[in-house]
Order: C-alpha cells, then sequence, then structure tokens
C-alpha cells in the first residue's frame, strides 16, 4: 500500500510541477535590450548591460558569447575587447589574473612549506623537553633511592643487623 501511495505522490509532484512550468512559460518576459542597438555610442553605455561586450577598434556592443570564457578573436580580438570596465581589456585580464592566481598559489605552498617544518621543529623542541623532564625525573628517582638505602643501612647499623658481606646470611647455616 505504501508503495502506491509513494507512486501516487510523485505522479502529483510531477503533475503540479508541469503546471508550475506552464504558467512560468506563458508569461512574457520582458524583452532584453539587444546590445546591438548600443552599437556606435560609447564604451560606458554599452557596458551598462552585463551581457554585452565592447570591441573597440569597430565601436560595436556586441552579445557576449556565453558558449565560451573568452570571447574568440572572430569576434573582437583580445586587446580590443571590453567587459565589465571600459578601462580592462580581456588581455589584460587574463595576465593579470594568471599573475595573482600563481602568487596565491606559492603562497599556500610557502605556508605549507613552513607551517610543517616549523610543526617538525616543534615536534623536536617538544622531544627535547620531554626527554630532559625524563632524565631529570630518573636522576630524582636514584637520588631518593640512595636516601633511602642510606637511611636503611643506619637503621640496619643501629640494632646491629648490618651486613659486612652480603653472603653471610648463607654462611651462617
Amino acid at each position: 500500500m505504501s508503495g502506491v501511495c509513494r507512486a501516487a505522490a510523485a505522479v502529483s509532484a510531477l503533475i503540479f510541477c508541469g503546471i508550475i512550468m506552464t504558467t512560468e512559460a506563458q508569461t512574457p518576459s520582458p524583452a532584453p535590450n539587444p546590445c546591438a542597438l548600443r552599437s556606435n555610442t560609447s564604451c560606458a553605455e554599452c557596458l551598462q548591460n552585463v551581457t554585452c561586450l565592447w570591441c573597440s577598434p569597430t565601436k560595436q556592443c556586441l552579445d557576449y558569447p556565453i558558449g565560451n570564457i573568452l570571447p574568440p578573436s572572430s569576434v573582437c580580438p583580445l586587446n580590443d575587447a571590453r567587459w565589465g570596465l571600459c578601462w580592462v581589456n580581456f588581455q589584460i585580464l587574463i595576465i593579470t589574473m594568471s599573475v595573482l592566481a600563481g602568487i596565491i598559489i606559492i603562497g599556500i605552498f610557502v605556508c605549507c612549506f613552513c607551517c610543517c617544518k616549523c610543526e617538525r621543529f616543534g615536534n623536536k623542541r617538544e622531544d627535547a623537553r620531554v626527554e630532559r623532564q625524563n632524565r631529570m625525573r630518573k636522576a630524582r628517582q636514584k637520588e631518593r633511592r640512595t636516601e633511602m638505602q642510606l637511611r636503611h643501612d643506619e637503621i640496619r647499623q643501629k640494632y646491629g643487623l648490618a651486613k659486612d658481606n652480603p653472603y653471610a646470611r648463607m654462611d651462617n647455616h
């Protein structure tokens, strides 16, 4: 029964989406201002529309070729193409972005290298500190053991239990 409910819900959702899409398709969208109408004007006027591309030598306002990241040279040479800002051409934009990307990548590698090196140096320092603490702890332990041994020897001497020869007890039997 739950499978039937799921199928009915899926069909209902598809029908609902189809109704919404048909109503959206029926509403008229405002006609975009074509870029070709702004040809032989100024670069600033052409670039007010984000979809437009200004070609300086021909003074044409063209639709930006959306299929390509960069406009092909058949539309307008990169050195003469303007998009977004009139004073930045695509050639300078590409070079600048490439240099900035290279600097960022090199910076990331340098930071990673420095962090790894500092971490290894920090670990060496930490290891040296732990080793120093272990040596100090062992030295204190040895001192305490020696002091305890001296006290035990004094007590043995006081009560006449001191042994000159550690094997004396074996000889007495």
